[in-house]
């Protein structure tokens, strides 16, 4: 017999244990039971709804009705046709490109599996393309359980294999409703692991339920024994639906404990109050403040205020739509931390978004950050900048002001991180784009703090986080959102250019930059590559590069920032001041190219993303985006929320090649129709899929959650939020809850939970 906690090759043995670890790190019986099925194929009911997805994965079972074998017209051999009855209003088309090697098989009667990519050769008709198959025994034929060998190809050979056994090919199971089907790899077949969850649920003992009585009672949950079994082995679709219902509980609650218990430390930790004056440097800069603050930004401002005067550290996140005015409430909050005699420090990610925070900071504060120089006021500090790029005199003159203390705001990139960085007394740090960086990166800033004390911690991002998502990834942190925009800010306008259908609105957009510079404003023009010869490794003109698109059969060419920067600069706008910037220029040549465009000495930029976020220049009013299908929906609103910033409207004109009815013209016209970030942002995610947001870039894990959706199950997260907090308050560690414990570390990959334990 087996239970949840025994190991692997102890029940299954070492050599199938061994590629289990190796392919997905699974180490445990629960870590298996918990690698759920990505689907089930069926006997046919989904083909009864609605048409599948082009590029869906499908398996189906049905009988052949129909086989046509011809030969293919542009090279030799020939096609098998088959109609296959699913039990759908139609039978579906499958298409077999070495036809003379399975007619023999595939004949009319037989009944068969077929597993493949659907594709659609004409609208509303569907096709599998040489499907991965299996024929099947004919229902209720009482010899099927003493095959010795199998008729079929691919990889559903290979899964009617693993059903062998001493008395032959056990093809019941194929007789199932739902047969399984698993998230594999090329050493780990998803029959491989049907084998062995098999092989474990016919020797697994009663399961110890880990979550309360009282829990699984009130949110009507099956117990963990029988979820676990019917989600590999379900009778029926209501099987499933109860099963993933109760994992789904198990994922939720396995975050929230972690975040519980993260929560339950953080609070444990002490940091120095830094409570407000009345006459220190923050007062003074209020006072000075050339415009009224909003409702929103002052309320904001008081939360924060009241986290610095405790005695343990704040740790807040700070998101609002962009151009919100995030940079002044986080301004506010770093010279009430100045006022008590600590420093504070400012982490960006990219060297344009570092300087021009610096020049923003200095510009607001005027004569109050100046100290050491002649005419400084009276409660002024200083502020410094440190990116890696800067020149060796440069950076020890800003390291020095750090580890003595004379600077006051410590400005910088991934530079701030490093060992030979020290500051005098760190009080605050702020993280802009948190997302940018991954947590041992926010840890070794925060690890700078001196005495043991943990400086608070204020993170910022200008990509609005949906509630469950910031539930669930950054549950630890209290959260203020700015959703007004602050007085002066112009409304912005945002329109879809189809160049392929409308190559003269392409046209149109350069004379709008021509009619708004005429007027005396600027205007950028962003690109989604650079285009020299490190970007385009073969040596291939960047301006005809093609990529790949699913939706185009003759793939569309993308636009470099150096062939735009030519093409206009000696065409449409060739009497015009255009500048480029992108991230290869040298970091003198990027803050050169930037201070003209603030300085208005240009007229046009043409640049990459590297204006994505933090550029501020009230001056500019048109943003044209070449290739917009090239960028994600977040991505779009951010580097929209660069114009429209002072008191002239914005307009935004988003160029596209891409299919006028395709899906990525869906998503651009969607971004076009509102400025809504928090809308946007769950668009953006339910096109992504959830896993990407919690995953890769700040883990290296692809997917992490297997069933819970960050976006549809606010109920069962919240849930799980309150019973964890409850658990975690009453026992830290889960020292008593061993069951919560394991269930905790299987529920979602190790990786995941590694990554939220540090955050």
């Amino acid at each position: 017999m087996a239970r949840l906690a025994d190991r692997l090759d102890h029940v299954l043995g070492v050599k199938a244990a061994e590629g289990l670890q190796e392919s997905f790190d699974m180490q445990t019986v629960e870590d298996l039971l918990r690698h759920y099925p990505l689907r089930y194929a069926t006997q046919g009911q989904p083909l009864t709804e609605e048409e599948p997805e082009e590029g869906a994965h499908l398996t189906v079972i049905g009988r052949v009705t129909k086989t046509d074998l011809r030969p293919m017209k542009n090279r030799k051999g020939s096609l098998l046709k088959v109609a296959l009855d699913a039990g759908g209003a139609k039978p579906v088309d499958i298409t077999f490109f070495s036809g003379d090697k399975v007619r023999h098989l595939v004949k009319e009667g037989v009944r068969a599996m077929m597993s493949g990519t659907v594709h659609y050769w004409q609208p509303n008709r569907w096709n599998l393309s040489h499907p991965d198959y299996l024929i099947l025994p004919q229902k209720g034929d009482g010899s099927v359980e003493n095959l010795t060998s199998v008729h079929g190809g691919g990889a559903l050979r290979g899964l009617a294999q693993s059903a062998k056994g001493a008395g032959g090919i056990d093809m019941s199971f194929f007789e199932r409703e739902f047969i399984p089907v698993y998230p594999s790899t090329a050493k780990v077949q998803s029959w491989d692991l049907l084998r062995c969850v098999r092989q474990v649920l016919d020797q697994l003992d009663p399961v110890d339920d880990p979550l309360p009585e009282a829990l699984i009672t009130e949110h009507q949950l099956l117990p963990v024994s029988d979820a676990l079994r019917l989600i590999h082995l379900p009778e029926r679709k209501s099987d499933i639906e109860a099963a993933r219902g109760r994992l789904r509980f198990d994922e939720a609650m396995a975050l929230q404990l972690v975040l519980a218990e993260r929560r339950h430390q953080t609070e444990g930790r002490t940091a120095r109050p830094c409570p407000p004056r009345t006459d220190g440097i923050a007062a003074a800069f209020d006072k000075r403040l050339p415009f009224e603050l909003t409702e929103g930004q002052r309320t904001v401002i008081d939360e924060i205020s009241a986290d610095l005067s405790r005695t343990h550290p704040m740790h807040r996140l700070l998101q609002g739509e962009v151009g919100s005015g995030k940079t002044i409430v986080a301004l506010h909050a770093m010279l009430q931390v100045v006022d008590s005699g600590q420093q504070c420090a400012l982490l960006a990610p990219t060297e344009v978004l570092a300087a021009q925070h610096y020049r923003s900071l200095t510009k607001m504060l005027g004569d109050l950050g100046n100290a050491g120089e002649l005419g400084a006021a009276e409660q002024a500090t200083k502020v410094v900048l440190v990116t890696g790029s800067m020149s060796a005199g440069q950076k020890r003159a800003a390291l020095l002001d750090a580890v003595t203390g004379e600077a006051g705001l410590v400005i910088g990139t991934h530079a701030l991180i490093q060992d030979n960085v020290e500051f005098f007394d760190l009080g605050m740090v702020v993280v802009d784009e948190q997302h940018r960086f991954g947590v041992e990166q926010r840890d070794a800033l925060r690890a700078k703090a001196k005495d043991g004390a943990s400086p608070h911690l204020l993170v910022m991002t200008a990509t609005p986080i949906p509630r469950t998502i910031a539930m669930t990834t950054l549950g630890d942190l209290e959260t203020s959102v700015l959703t007004q925009l602050p007085r002066g800010r112009s409304p912005i306008t945002s329109k879809v250019v189809p160049a392929k259908v409308k190559p003269s609105w392409v046209d149109r957009a350069w004379e709008r930059i021509r009619e708004e510079v005429g007027a005396g404003r600027q205007a950028y023009v962003v690109c989604s590559r650079i285009g020299d010869e490190e970007d385009n490794p073969k040596g291939a003109k960047a301006k005809g590069r093609k990529v790949k698109s699913e939706e185009d059969k003759e793939a569309p060419t993308t636009h470099s920032a150096l062939d735009m920067y030519e093409m206009l600069g000696s065409g449409p706008l060739k009497d015009l001041r255009v500048g480029l910037l992108h991230g290869r220029l040298p970091a003198d040549e990027k803050d050169r190219v930037m201070r003209a465009f603030n300085d208005a000495e240009l007229d046009v930029l043409v640049c990459t993303t590297v204006v994505e976020v933090g550029v501020d220049v009230p001056n500019a009013t048109v943003m044209v985006i070449v290739d917009a299908d090239r960028f994600g929906v977040s991505q779009l609103h951010q580097l929209r929320g660069r114009v429209g910033r002072g008191k002239h409207a914005g307009l935004c004109l988003l160029i596209t090649e891409t299919n006028p009815v395709g899906t990525a013209m869906a998503r651009l016209e969607a971004v076009a129709a509102t400025t809504d970030g928090f809308e946007l942002a769950v668009l953006d995610l339910r096109q992504r899929r959830e896993g990407d947001v919690l995953g890769a870039a700040q883990s290296g894990t692809a997917r992490s959650l297997r069933l819970l959706s960050l976006l549809d199950d606010l109920e069962v997260i919240t849930a799980a939020q309150e019973m964890a907090r409850q658990i975690v308050e009453s026992d830290p560690g889960l020292t008593n809850h061993p069951g919560l414990a394991s269930m905790m570390r299987a529920a979602v990959d190790g990786e995941r939970l590694e990554y939220l334990a540090k955050s």
